[in-house]
């Protein structure tokens, strides 16, 4: 007799192997990310670590949503997004802002922009051609440092939560230099959004101490089984 599936387990996901399509190296990490694939699912490994799956999307999705709410209806917002990824946070940035937005999107490593235009073209659609989005191969943290009042918004999804886990130097983007580096590149009533796995009491007390005003949203992921949940920071400048 055949054992009935779990919940939420589709048959093709139970017989069908997992295949590892490439490996890339993190600038300045300790572990190799790896692409892998199960006929139409994929995730993105850091070690034994998943950092992303398109099983999961909701709460990435939900990144753009809340860091883009109240700066959606500016002339001509300009956003930057730290990290790729599988794409969520950029396809819902694109949705929720009008033609006249300018979306700068920080990848540190350049074979996950070579994923998001090969095995996963069909994930993304036609996002990284869209005429609004423009994509830097480079450390999110420097486009944050190069200039004052430059974005609107600020959404950072390039760690599980506020600590270099993809690298260490992606510490500096949450400590208190970091923080304030956010706040000066953002121009007033700006909104820096993070992603994170699970809460930080630290990080929300960090935000608050560089002077923004703190929301910390806990959200369930969409497709996972029993009460994974997630959390998105939104932290706005003052007028």
């Amino acid at each position: 007799m055949t054992a009935p599936l779990a919940a939420g387990v589709t048959n093709e996901r139970r017989v069908l192997p997992w295949k590892v399509l490439d490996t890339a190296k993190v600038p300045g990490g300790r572990e190799e990310l790896r692409l892998k694939q199960r006929g139409a699912e994929f995730v993105i490994m850091l070690g034994k670590q998943e950092l992303m799956s398109n099983r999961l999307s909701a709460t990435e999705e939900a990144l753009a949503t809340f860091g883009c709410d109240t700066i959606r209806t500016r002339a001509k917002p300009r956003v930057l997004i730290g990290g790729l990824g599988m794409g969520f946070t950029l396809r819902a940035a694109l949705k929720i802002l009008g033609d006249k937005a300018d979306i700068v999107v920080a990848e540190l490593v350049p074979a996950v922009v070579d994923w998001a235009r090969g095995p996963m073209a069909k994930l993304f659609g036609d996002s990284l051609t869209d005429a609004r989005v423009t994509i830097h191969e480079t450390d999110v943290g420097e486009l944050i440092r190069a200039k004052a009042s430059a974005y609107d918004a600020i959404l950072l999804d390039v760690d599980n939560g506020p600590e270099g886990l993809t690298r260490v130097a992606n510490d500096a983007l949450y400590d208190a230099k970091g923080l304030a580096a956010a706040h000066r590149a953002l121009r007033p009533g700006g909104v820096l959004a993070v992603w994170s796995s699970a809460p930080d009491p630290k990080f929300t007390a960090r935000l608050k101490k560089a002077s923004f005003a703190v929301k910390e949203i806990p959200m369930r992921a969409k497709g996972s089984p029993g009460t994974v949940r997630h959390f998105v920071w939104t932290a706005t400048k003052g007028q």
